[in-house]
């Protein structure tokens, strides 16, 4: 039995997505002042298969340079040093790469004016969870204007594959405001908000789990080590949140943030990069006492409406080491 998605679209209004899109062509469609639909469910279709095309491209040749054809934002900075860093291990690519595949495929677009503008896909694909299921990607794309090509900046996968409920009306989903949303936390502040949060640990804007409070006792645990240390900061990232409004009166939100980690030795000792490393090693030395590294992370979370109180719960966490740097 398929499972309803709670980001699908129904066909009819999408179609009428699609209509509004092909009529744009005989009248005036000021798209930075009329609230209209994000994008068609065709052309979030051939969205999907261009980011399915060069996700491939890029992985079979473990080309770095097709990273920018198909994603942007904190993905971008996430896939392509993890393709980066893979070329330096293989730098005549992966002939033995399986292909990505999406089957049951979903959009779920909202009603915007401005830009940029975003729409979500979901889609089962032929990669295993650690359950041993096939997981279901949830990628976010976004431009900045009509000529502008659809780019993936988000990716998320959730428990079960089940996404918090979003709130559908005549079968839009409804975009979250960056400030005045109405949430705990508005989305343009959570970037900020997280980052204070994993640098200090105080206050509970965040609920308990994995990437909270036991993310910070993890590091901890790697700070101190016989004749090393490491030092951290978390930052805020510049790039912009993605929130829909939730059945609850809440939001899930996509944004980014950006870690950096200063590794010293004790005299005499090196810290060596390891060659699934060296790829993203700026400047030639892979051998230092003192070597800094650049993390770029992607969280999904889901915030509670200001009038319910709570707190933010992280869903899903996705980061790549970007660079690393003798000093």
């Amino acid at each position: 039995m398929t499972r309803r998605s709670p980001f699908r679209v129904p066909a009819t209004l999408t179609s009428a997505a699609a209509a509004l899109v092909i009529l744009s062509g005989c009248m005036t469609v000021h798209g930075e002042r009329e609230i209209l639909p994000a994008v068609s469910q065709a052309d979030a279709a051939k969205a999907l298969q261009h980011f399915t095309e060069g996700f491939n491209k890029a992985n079979r040749a473990l080309d770095p340079t097709v990273n920018p054809s198909y994603e942007a934002g904190a993905l971008l900075a996430i896939d392509q040093a993890g393709i980066k860093a893979a070329h330096g291990v293989r730098p005549d690519g992966n002939p033995n790469f399986t292909p990505l595949a999406f089957t049951d495929t979903h959009f779920t677009v909202p009603k915007q004016k401005g830009w940029p503008r975003f729409f979500v896909a979901d889609g089962l694909t032929n990669r295993k969870g650690r359950d041993g299921q096939n997981t279901r990607w949830f990628l976010v794309f976004s431009r900045d204007g009509l000529s502008a090509k659809w780019r993936a900046v988000y990716l998320a996968t959730f428990a079960h594959n089940k996404a918090p409920a979003l709130k559908i009306t005549g079968g839009y989903a409804e975009p979250v405001p960056v400030d005045g949303s109405g949430l705990t936390v508005d989305p343009g502040k959570l970037s900020q908000a997280y980052a204070d949060y994993l640098n200090t640990g105080k206050g509970d804007t965040f609920a308990p789990g994995p990437e909270t409070d036991r993310l910070r006792a993890w590091r901890a645990g790697q700070a101190n080590q016989p004749g090393a240390r490491i030092q951290w900061q978390d930052q805020a990232s510049e790039l912009p949140p993605v929130a829909l409004r939730t059945t609850d009166g809440g939001a899930l939100v996509f944004f980014s943030t950006v870690y950096h980690q200063q590794k010293t030795v004790s005299k005499g000792l090196m810290i060596t990069v390891p060659p699934e490393l060296r790829g993203i090693v700026e400047g030639p030395a892979t051998k230092a006492t003192r070597m800094a590294f650049t993390t770029v992370s992607g969280q999904t979370v889901k915030v509670p409406a200001k009038s319910a109180g709570g707190s933010v719960t992280v869903l899903n966490r996705i980061e790549a080491k970007t660079s690393a740097k003798a000093l």
